[in-house]
């Protein structure tokens, strides 16, 4: 069974949570509590859901960057709002489902965060998709990327492969790789990683 520690202020999301998750059969549910203090070492979960406003007015970002080390976190929030994405996942998050998502989906990103992997709703992917592609004006001639290019870019930040972002764009992968080049050049970037961080900031400065 997969381990699952659960982190939430509000009771009834909580407690709601964990009878989904044990009526499943296929997790269990190792801690649960109001704050990271349920974590004390003796319980070992697989995932740690963790509500992105721990009882305050701002994200617990810093939470997340102590604990990304030490556990998978899945981020939990009844927030949708591109810059919280992104600022939970530049934190070290490996995933982000919202409070308004379908109960199975809680079960699909658990499972692809306790095998370590990446997690977004589709819905979440659309709105990041969308803030990524969408043109908007920068002060910098010399980091403005043309509309393609932020769409290819867009698709990076998702984690598709060059091959399955030439499919999806209709275009071919040679066409793929010119704009991967632009876009490093204009961006200064070297590699995918690189990439993936400043398609991130660009979301954060709003474009």
């Amino acid at each position: 069974m997969i381990k699952i520690a659960v982190v939430d202020d509000h009771d009834l999301i909580r407690h709601g949570l964990e009878h989904i998750l044990r009526g499943t059969g296929e997790f269990e549910v190792v801690a649960s509590g109001r704050d990271v203090s349920v974590l004390d070492g003796r319980a070992e979960p697989d995932v740690l859901i963790l509500d992105l406003y721990l009882g305050v007015d701002e994200p617990c970002l810093t939470a997340i960057a102590e604990l990304a080390p030490l556990y998978n976190v899945l981020v939990i929030s009844a927030s949708a709002k591109p810059g919280d994405l992104v600022r939970a996942i530049r934190a070290g998050a490996r995933g982000y489902v919202t409070k308004s998502d379908p109960a199975e989906l809680m079960a699909t990103a658990l499972r692809t965060v306790a095998a370590r992997g990446f997690y977004l709703s589709a819905g979440l992917a659309d709105i990041l998709h969308a803030q990524l592609a969408a043109p908007a004006p920068d002060p910098a001639p010399a980091v403005r990327l043309a509309p393609r290019e932020e769409e290819t870019l867009a698709y990076i930040a998702q984690g598709f492969t060059y091959d399955q972002i030439a499919r999806r764009m209709g275009i071919k992968k040679s066409t793929v790789d010119t704009h991967i080049e632009r876009i490093r050049r204009k961006l200064q970037v070297d590699n995918k990683a690189q990439l993936i961080a400043a398609a991130l900031r660009r979301i954060e400065r709003g474009g």
